[in-house]
């Protein structure tokens, strides 16, 4: 007899035993349907008498509950994994996604993301917290001796691709006037949190989203933000070591320039050679090796960015962008 699947020949003295000991852990294998129907019918009072029927009630409310994660807020079904990020599982639910951690190592950085999106919210312009997902709920979910970490977050925008992904599709470079609106609303986003004291601290292509037929951009994953004078980010995206300004993988203090310097070194990877040479001089100026060189200042870096864009290409105009 295994964990997850009672087997024809199991008693019910096994069963019984087996529903007490195993938890959350019982529905596990492969066929937890029919787990759930031999050791349905081996505990029923019908067939096993009194000493069945607290088994009974116990199965039947580990069943009810398979799949489901509760918080004080809401319940919330694992049934539909959308993706996989970093450091946790995305699952689609009529709220938007939950977000379960995989390793309960990792629940600082969930609370991070909590009280990130949190404080952007309390404290941002309304005009554009749409650039950000908004914080359903937040909450710890124990099951047998583990507990992890889980948010429910939102976002307004449907049919987001990452950067990461516009990168392969786009293997040679993005016309700069493509990059142009992606570069503008990132420093939109930037803006709205540094204002409200956040640091992204993980500028790296797929965290940032966009909406290519309405040309909306959407900054994900706060797990790697700072939000207390002093701190530092807490960990980097492995595979990206590479994106990070030097103050963070030498553990010093973070800033909103360190998030400038990534995503100029973001949107310079997406135009590639393509980028004249204007652009390349701006972007390198925001990825200067020490801080103090660098801008720091969001909303004041996107007016010059506009003031350049205006120089190279004129009065703004809406490009029709499709993947």
């Amino acid at each position: 007899m295994t964990r997850s699947g009672a087997t024809r020949s199991t008693t019910t003295a096994e069963a019984i035993a087996l529903i007490e000991s195993a938890g959350g852990s019982l529905f596990d294998g492969d066929d937890p349907a029919g787990t759930y129907r031999r050791l349905a019918r081996l505990t029923h009072p019908d067939v096993a008498g009194p000493q069945g029927a607290a088994a009974f009630a116990r199965l039947t409310e580990l069943w009810r509950n398979h799949g489901t994660i509760r918080s004080a807020k809401g319940a919330y079904s694992t049934a539909t994994l959308a993706f996989e990020g970093d450091l946790a599982n995305l699952y689609a639910v009529p709220e938007g996604h939950l977000k379960l951690v995989r390793d309960p190592a990792c629940n600082d950085l969930m609370a991070r993301e909590a009280t990130a999106l949190q404080r952007i919210a309390d404290r941002g312009d309304p005009r554009y917290l749409p650039y950000v997902p908004r914080l359903v709920d937040t909450f710890r979910h124990k099951e047998d001796a583990t507990t992890r970490r889980g948010n429910v977050v939102a976002t307004s925008a449907t049919g987001l691709h990452s950067l990461a992904e516009v990168v392969l599709r786009r293997p040679n470079g993005l016309d700069p006037r493509d990059a142009a609106w992606m570069w503008r609303r990132l420093l939109v986003a930037l803006g709205l949190a540094h204002r409200a004291g956040v640091v992204h601290g993980a500028i790296v292509p797929e965290h940032v989203l966009i909406q290519p037929e309405d040309h909306g951009v959407v900054l994900v994953d706060w797990c790697y933000s700072v939000t207390e004078p002093g701190d530092r980010i807490p960990a980097i995206v492995p595979h990206r070591r590479d994106h990070y300004p030097a103050e963070v993988l030498a553990r010093e203090t973070p800033g909103p320039y360190t998030d400038l310097a990534m995503a100029a070194r973001l949107m310079a990877d997406l135009m590639g050679d393509r980028a004249p040479q204007a652009l390349r001089r701006f972007a390198d100026g925001c990825r200067l090796a020490s801080p103090r060189q660098r801008p720091d200042d969001a909303w004041k870096l996107l007016g010059e960015l506009d003031d350049l864009l205006h120089r190279l290409y004129g009065p703004r105009k809406f490009r029709p962008f499709t993947l």
